[in-house]
């Protein structure tokens, strides 16, 4: 069972943006996804927030997660988030069993 993180990354004066394009620049977003368990590492920019950047963090299951927070990978990601000056707001979500049929009239396959 995936499980889906979003991390609104906020800051101030391009913060946010300059944290995404950094993880980018300097591989460390690249070896989040190389890691065993990750199903996707991907940054998204809000059309009307300049200031936030989505990450939207998929792994297979919660172990998978333990094993990424508990790696040096998160000393770079916490020092990335210092020097940019960013605040966090996460959501966590789950699959649902199945889309109810009053959902899936509305999604075009």
């Amino acid at each position: 069972m995936s499980i889906t993180i979003h991390i609104f990354y906020r800051g101030e004066n391009g913060g946010a943006r300059r944290f995404a394009e950094e993880m980018e620049s300097s591989g460390t977003a690249a070896k989040i996804r190389a890691e065993d368990g990750n199903e996707g590492y991907d940054y998204y920019l809000p059309m009307d927030d300049p200031e936030t950047v989505l990450l939207v963090d998929r792994w297979r299951d919660q172990a998978a997660i333990d094993r990424h927070h508990a790696s040096g990978m998160m000393d770079a990601i916490a020092a990335l988030r210092e020097k940019y000056g960013l605040h966090m707001r996460v959501e966590r979500f789950v699959p649902d069993e199945g889309i109810p049929e009053s959902d899936a009239r509305f999604i075009r396959r």
